[in-house]
């Protein structure tokens, strides 16, 4: 499985580093951030961005949810796929096209959300 830059944003680095590396084997292009903040430099400075993998708690300005929510109005046609070992964000948080994977997620699922 092979496709796009995806942006991954996680404050633990252990799970960051984890996630990204299994990425980039399955043949994804991966740019990181460690907060929302971050992400959002990211998204401003790389128009190939096809997809953001996104953690809700998460420290800084903004938390995961309401990244997914500003990238929903800058970046509409933007994949988000949102995470939490702790939430069950209510549907209504996300925008509509945003999927959910719970933690711990499967590397074949997070692949196929944003691929």
């Amino acid at each position: 499985m092979s496709g796009g830059v995806v942006l991954v944003v996680e404050d633990e680095a252990l799970l960051l580093f984890s996630i990204a590396d299994e990425l980039r084997d399955l043949g994804f292009d991966v740019l990181e951030a460690r907060n929302a903040d971050e992400a959002l430099s990211r998204l401003e400075a790389h128009d190939e961005i096809a997809a953001v993998f996104t953690d809700i708690d998460m420290p800084g300005s903004m938390d995961g949810l309401q990244l997914t929510a500003l990238i929903d109005t800058r970046w509409p046609l933007m994949k988000v796929v949102v995470t939490s070992g702790k939430k069950l964000p209510d549907s209504s948080a996300m925008p509509e096209r945003a999927q959910f994977l719970s933690k711990p997620y499967a590397i074949e699922d997070v692949a196929r959300a944003i691929a």
